[in-house]
């Protein structure tokens, strides 16, 4: 697959479809010369708090990569999801729920991105942590200022490699939300839910081969929606996996051979000097 991600939607829009002049304003916008555009998927449609308001990338016509948390927000299909899996008659939603404090300052220090909750009384509720996914490689800077000056009807190519980085959303991002939160809520008597895209999912394995929808089977629900080719998001996949299993899933790396360790090792080692001691 190549490594050439450019924009997919830019602030809702599906960028292969905006003319010119839309795309002239979203770049100027995304380099600040003008003020920052609405963001359709959040309530009430706040200005983009998002650098560059792209809210998912593509390589060619490889499935959308959502970049931005906000993206998940459209028509709250995820909490309206979960409520339904779950079995809630009516949907409650707290977005940034403290869920830690700093014991130096007292002031929060981590929160649940989003608590859906069956009444107003929080008697029955659940976590929902929502993980887009970073990329690599080059900023879009270039292509900003590329999008502001053209004028073609057919938009430009991306200007550089790029490509998403997997490890860094799970291993690195993603799998500490759920250690540190996981346990809490399992002592707590509810169950925490995560939210990735497909291609996300897919990075990480897949559906499982034989997988469960029984909530009493472990501890996490796992929420697949996808971008669909008109660039709705729509339900996809779910399924519950245990703590353990899911951290498994989300290093997705096994450490390679000693042997090809030390290999590698030996074209790099290079001597810096003496310590000066003697046998």
């Amino acid at each position: 697959m190549s490594s050439r991600y450019g924009i997919a939607e830019w602030l809702g829009h599906p960028f292969r479809l905006l003319p010119p002049s839309d795309r002239q304003a979203l770049a100027r916008a995304a380099l600040k010369l003008d003020p920052a555009l609405p963001c359709p998927f959040q309530r009430g449609e706040p200005a983009c708090s998002k650098r560059g308001g792209v809210c998912s990338i593509q390589s060619g016509d490889s499935q959308p990569v959502i970049t931005c948390p906000s993206r998940f927000g459209e028509g709250d299909l995820l909490p309206s999801w979960l409520a339904r899996i779950v079995g809630f008659p009516d949907v409650y939603l707290a977005p940034e729920v403290p869920f830690m404090r700093s014991p130096s300052t007292g002031r929060a220090a981590g929160r649940v991105d989003l608590v859906v909750a069956s009444d107003g009384n929080a008697s029955s509720w659940f976590g929902l942590e929502i993980q887009a996914v970073y990329f690599s490689g080059n900023g879009m800077l270039a292509d900003f200022e590329l999008l502001r000056d053209s004028t073609d009807i057919e938009p430009p190519e991306p200007t550089a490699l790029r490509r998403p980085d997997w490890r860094s959303s799970s291993a690195k991002r993603l799998m500490p939300q759920l250690q540190v939160k996981g346990p809490t809520l399992r002592r707590w008597g509810t169950k925490l839910a995560v939210a990735v895209d497909l291609p996300f999912f897919e990075a990480i394995g897949g559906p499982s081969d034989d997988p469960s929808q029984d909530l009493n089977d472990g501890d996490i629900v796992w929420l697949v929606p996808k971008v669909t080719e008109d660039y709705q998001l729509v339900e996809h996949h779910w399924e519950v996996l245990s703590l353990e299993a899911s951290s498994d899933r989300l290093l997705s790396a096994k450490a390679i051979k000693r042997q090809e360790f030390e290999d590698a090792l030996r074209t790099k080692l290079q001597r810096i000097g003496s310590t000066g001691s003697h046998a």
